[in-house]
């Protein structure tokens, strides 16, 4: 075939760059949507902060806070165009105008950074990797054996159990601080750290861990019953796990009592030692809601947190710079650039501003079609009132697309009377019963959990009963099905939910 030349037209959609800043900022949750909009100002010395209105906070709605930012906005007559100015296309590419491009145009994901001015309360705590490192200063380890048990603390997961084979430590001693070691020498250093507090740390799988435990216990007080609980662990791990308790009172030869004695040493050990000593981040102690619901005179009545409406203005300054270089008469080269570099602060101000309008907005819409929808759960606060509600219906009623409710209803909170729920919680499919009414799958969920507690735990009912129960309520569900949705509860079989 012979090359060839051709012209093509096509239509394609592609994304402009206020969209896609405005998807970067509905993903933002309140409590880093400050830190974004700082983020903005130190690139855009045209963008600030309204301190009138900072001061005058109090009571504000979130209307009233967007009047307010709309008022000071330029209007449209008052911008110069660029072309005003007879620019050429020579002068204009002499210097680099993607260099005063805002970064929020470029920017791929958003990475908050630190805020070193504010000063978040944490709780103090030690971490277990200190508190472990503690206790290994104290055995007084020569250089070789140290290196070795810094590595096994370094390799513990946070629920402090070692899951990494001991002959990968060996090879990273090797390859990274030129140390061979064997694997006998490394379970050596393991069992010495084994012995560190909290009880059962450092173990390789659950059986160790309550093994370690429950022999340091017997180590500092003798127990009969404590001894038989050592030998079921070690003997028959498999049959307790699967609480096939008569094969093991048949084998340790125990009657009902003796049986529930061990049991009750057992199951009083802690699963994950690690956990309790474990620090966490500071920023995931606590939930900043960025909606709120309060129910007045029976009606619920929502508000949205003032930290998704920043009081942001147009620098006076910049506004007067721009006047001042329209009244001048010469317009020389200089001039030029210096009118493009502040129309372009200016504008990139103002569009950074509408954005943030623009996604105020998008969250009141998106929560209010929430709210009607859910009318009857944020009154109540009982999950069986729920309705069933897909992402698909919130963007007919919002005339939004579908990816803009996800990604709202993925990344906030709402505060109610009731407490704080995920947006995405009050999303589910529907199941229709055997009147042809539509329910919530949250409904047949918290009816299911309602019936599994209720049980008697000496006969837990199967699945089979559990669907029966469900159909005579009027639920036409199948076992497989109750099946799934015990699962996605987190709730066992009814074999390991039997008690003795």
């Amino acid at each position: 075939m012979s090359l060839g030349q051709s012209l093509q037209i096509k239509n394609l959609q592609r994304l402009s760059p206020q969209q896609i800043q405005l998807m970067k900022l509905l993903q933002i949750p309140s409590a880093q949507i400050e830190q974004r909009v700082k983020e903005e100002m130190e690139e855009n010395p045209a963008l600030e902060m309204n301190i009138d209105l900072l001061e005058n906070d109090n009571g504000i709605s979130a209307d009233e806070i967007k009047d307010e930012l709309l008022q000071d906005l330029p209007e449209e007559e008052e911008a110069i165009p660029v072309d005003q100015f007879e620019m050429s296309n020579d002068d204009l590419n002499e210097y680099n105008y993607d260099d005063d491009v805002a970064d929020y145009k470029t920017k791929e994901d958003y990475h908050p950074e630190l805020d070193n001015d504010i000063v978040i309360p944490i709780k103090a705590e030690i971490s277990l990797h200190d508190l472990l490192m503690e206790q290994l200063s104290m055995l007084a380890l020569e250089d070789k054996p140290l290196k070795i048990a810094e590595q096994i603390i370094g390799s513990l997961d946070d629920d402090g159990y070692l899951r990494r084979p001991l002959q990968s430590m060996a090879d990273d001693l090797a390859f990274k601080q030129s140390l061979w070691v064997e694997e006998k020498e490394i379970e050596i250093i393991l069992q010495k750290i084994q012995e560190f507090d909290p009880p059962g740390i450092a173990a390789r799988n659950l059986q160790e861990c309550l093994l370690l435990q429950l022999k340091r216990k017997q180590e500092e007080e003798v127990d009969e019953n404590r001894k038989i609980a050592i030998l079921i662990l070690d003997k028959y791990f498999e049959e307790f796990t699967r609480k096939h308790y008569d094969k093991i009172q048949k084998s340790v030869h125990l009657d009902d009592h003796q049986l529930k004695e061990v049991l009750h040493q057992i199951l009083n050990l802690n699963p994950k030692p690690g956990l309790d000593t474990s620090s966490q981040n500071g920023a995931a102690l606590y939930i900043i809601p960025d909606f709120t619901v309060v129910i007045n005179n029976n009606i619920p009545e929502l508000s949205l947190n003032s930290r998704n409406a920043p009081p942001l203005i147009i620098s006076d300054d910049y506004k007067m710079m721009l006047k001042e270089y329209e009244r001048g008469k010469k317009q020389d080269k200089s001039q030029k650039e210096a009118v493009f570099f502040i129309k372009q602060k200016i504008d990139s101000a103002k569009w950074f501003i509408e954005m943030i309008l623009q996604r105020q907005q998008t969250l009141l819409f998106t929560m209010k079609a929430i709210l009607n929808h859910q009318a009857a759960f944020f009154l109540s606060g009982d999950t069986t009132q729920l309705r069933p509600m897909i992402l698909k219906d919130i963007a007919e009623l919002t005339s939004l697309d579908v990816s803009t409710v996800s990604r709202v209803a993925n990344s906030k909170y709402v505060q109610t009377e009731f407490g704080t729920y995920l947006l995405k919680y009050f999303f589910s499919e529907s199941l229709t019963t055997e009147s042809g009414e539509e329910v919530s799958t949250k409904e047949v969920k918290a009816i299911l959990e309602e019936l599994i507690q209720q049980e008697d735990k000496h006969k837990p009912l199967s699945d089979d009963e559990l669907t029966d129960q469900l159909q005579e309520k009027g639920y036409n569900i199948a076992r497989r099905t109750v099946a799934k949705y015990r699962e996605i509860l987190n709730i066992p079989v009814a074999r390991l939910r039997k008690e003795i």
